[in-house]
């Protein structure tokens, strides 16, 4: 299997992108990004460590949870989670963030890159209730580039309607495989239906 290790035959392989694709990159949110981002209800975020390994974070909430402060300044709030604060850490290691901005019904994507900060500033997290309460820390995006990404991908994946839904039951809960995982006795084996009303409690 031949590998690929040079720009030079990447491109050879590919061609060039088109003129209209080339010319795709924003330097700041317009109409068109902030009507998306703000019917956005779920992002993927990406952060990196300081050895350069790239995380992906899930993101949700209602339709504009992440606000938009003006052209060039996001503020996402923090939710409930494991505190393992995977992506805080990174981010203070590596500021350089990523995101995906999706809204179901449309299968064109937003796709961002931006610098990162962490606060806890009483009038941000005001700005960015997490449910009825505020967050515990805003994370704070400065916008270097984005651009709107075609709708192949989320047309081939039909992700939008229930082609390729499957049973919940092909797996167990995440509580009982991370049981089996971990070989830990100890661990609670909760059930799909428990783990279900628990995530509600918590969100």
């Amino acid at each position: 299997m031949s590998e690929i290790t040079s720009l030079e035959a990447l491109e050879a392989l590919y061609g060039q992108p088109s003129q209209r694709a080339k010319n795709k990159v924003m330097f700041e949110l317009d109409e068109y990004a902030q009507t998306l981002i703000n019917h956005s209800h779920f992002v993927l975020f990406t952060t990196n460590d300081e050895q350069g390994f790239t995380d992906i974070s899930p993101r949700g909430g209602q339709p504009g949870f992440i606000k938009i402060l003006d052209n060039k300044t996001l503020l996402m709030p923090d939710s409930s989670g494991n505190n393992r604060l995977d992506s805080f850490k990174n981010i203070l290691a590596n500021p350089k963030v990523g995101l995906l901005f999706m809204v179901n019904g449309i299968d064109e994507v937003v796709r961002l890159k931006g610098v990162a900060s962490l606060h806890t500033d009483e009038t941000l997290k005001s700005m960015c209730p997490d449910g009825n309460k505020a967050p515990k820390i805003v994370i704070k995006i400065q916008v270097e580039s984005l651009y709107f990404h075609c709708a192949k991908a989320v047309m081939r994946a039909k992700l939008w309607n229930d082609t390729y839904r499957v049973d919940r039951k092909i797996l167990p809960s995440l509580a009982q495989i991370m049981k089996a995982q971990q070989n830990n006795p100890d661990l609670v084996a909760a059930t799909q239906e428990e783990m279900v009303e628990y995530y509600k409690s918590t969100l």
